[in-house]
């Protein structure tokens, strides 16, 4: 079966074919006025993994990924800092890095930034102008959204549907209420550079177009990014760049994300309801996050649960030791095809991460009763290892140091403590924990039982 992917243009599940020899995919980025949150993880693995997908399936790929380092926030971040606009983003482009790095997602190729793109800003603009699509407006340009005959075919929605409630840029002039900015005339404080229409900077919706047309082309395989993008980023992006080039499609493939949502709302800094990533990173493993966020499906929304993820803390110990012990040399053998096969199917129907892990702890019990009955597990293991990765799941037994300690053996500490409290042993329950200390594991004691992570 051909991997097929959901596409928000068409509605639909396709088959999935580059146009050239790798996927040009691009990503829309974060607004670097503030440390990252959970939510920017979740899109960051999602498309990250993606990405190993592609490439375990014999693609070659290159993702692209913005940095939004000038905008309305960034510009009241460094009122209030008393700094600089370029000393607010530069602190927060690299905060992102820390936290992603630290969540062992893999970077993707590029990370462009719009303040370093803006000439090739200025002259998409101008082809938009040169093919009727934009005018001119007191030193602002605005994109005139009845030039574009197909304008809503992203998020399915009329012109006269949009108009209801939804609150557009208001300035005295402009042609349409839709109509949205591409340059807006600089104010005094902000920054801005010189173009053919005066002083400015860039508005949104334009920086992704110049950066996807400047080093991926005018067409590219897949775009990604948060379903809250959908209108009127996205909108708005492939109607200035089909205009600006005259080339269809601008993207073959739209793929959006569900939001991460906290007690029933979406996660965002504007609600003020955000997990950062360096909150969560202190609770939780890199692995237990990853493999929380795709025990759903990526389309869908996600609810941030830190007894889920504790959760998955414990199914990742129950996956390494699958592959810890040494094989036995019994005449018979487990089988890790099927499994890979069903992991395969469920990733080639539209990622479906929840189904492909399945699959794979499905393998890993079949190893354990393997392991028992006496047969032959290495090939399964190696196979677990195999289709894990493509997940971006380590299964790696965590030695990393001479003396350090296996996840089997902090599970049998663990228990022991247990054992000594409800012994009323507390003197040696309290030995027990400040051994796991010395040796880097915080444990935490909830209503469901013991967790541990390492630091």
């Amino acid at each position: 079966m051909p991997l097929r992917l959901y596409n928000t243009l068409s509605r639909e599940k396709s088959d999935f074919k580059p146009a050239g020899s790798e996927v040009k995919l691009y990503v829309c980025g974060v607004t670097v006025y503030d440390y990252s949150h959970l939510g920017h993880a979740m899109s960051s693995i999602i498309f990250e993994v993606l990405h190993r997908y592609l490439e375990y399936r014999g693609f070659k790929v290159r993702r692209v990924q913005n940095f939004t380092d000038v905008d309305d926030k960034i510009i009241r971040k460094a009122v209030q800092e008393g700094t600089s606009a370029d000393a607010v983003s530069d602190k927060y482009v690299q905060s992102f890095f820390d936290d992603m790095d630290a969540l062992k997602i893999r970077r993707a190729d590029l990370y462009p930034r719009v303040t370093r793109e803006i000439p090739q800003i200025i002259d998409i603009i101008r082809q938009i102008e040169a093919r009727g699509g934009a005018y001119d407006l007191n030193g602002s340009v605005y994109f005139r959204v009845l030039a574009d005959a197909d304008y809503g075919k992203l998020s399915h929605r009329s012109l006269d549907e949009m108009l209801q409630g939804t609150r557009f840029e208001a300035e005295q002039g402009k042609e349409h209420p839709a109509d949205f900015a591409l340059w807006k005339a600089s104010k005094p404080g902000e920054p801005a550079w010189d173009s053919p229409w005066g002083s400015g900077r860039p508005g949104w919706h334009i920086e992704c177009s110049a950066m996807v047309l400047h080093h991926l082309g005018a067409s590219i395989d897949i775009h990604g990014g948060g379903n809250d993008l959908i209108f009127p980023h996205h909108e708005n992006e492939m109607a200035q760049s089909e205009t600006a080039t005259g080339a269809e499609p601008f993207t073959r493939w739209w793929l959006h994300n569900g939001m991460l949502r906290l007690e029933g709302e979406k996660m965002s800094k504007s609600l003020g309801n955000i997990v950062q990533v360096r909150e969560a990173i202190k609770r939780h493993s890199p692995e237990a996050v990853r493999l929380w966020v795709l025990s759903g499906q990526y389309r869908s929304p996600l609810l941030y649960d830190p007894e889920s993820i504790e959760a998955q803390e414990r199914a990742l110990r129950r996956l390494r030791g699958a592959v810890e012990f040494q094989s036995p040399a019994g005449e018979s053998a487990v089988d890790g095809a099927p499994y890979k096969q069903r992991f395969i199917d469920a990733m080639d129907d539209d990622l479906n991460t929840p189904q492909g892990i399945a699959a794979v702890f499905d393998l890993a019990s079949a190893i354990y009763k393997g392991r028992d009955s006496g047969a032959n597990v290495q090939a399964a293991q190696g196979t677990l290892r195999e289709i894990t990765g493509a997940l971006g799941l380590s299964l790696d037994t965590r030695r990393v140091a001479i003396g350090a300690i296996s996840d089997a053996e902090v599970d049998g500490m663990v228990r022991q403590r247990t054992d000594f409290r409800t012994q009323k042993r507390f003197a040696d329950a309290d030995g027990v924990r400040k051994q796991l200390e010395e040796a880097g594991i915080v444990i935490k004691d909830g209503p469901t039982g013991t967790t541990w992570t390492r630091l």
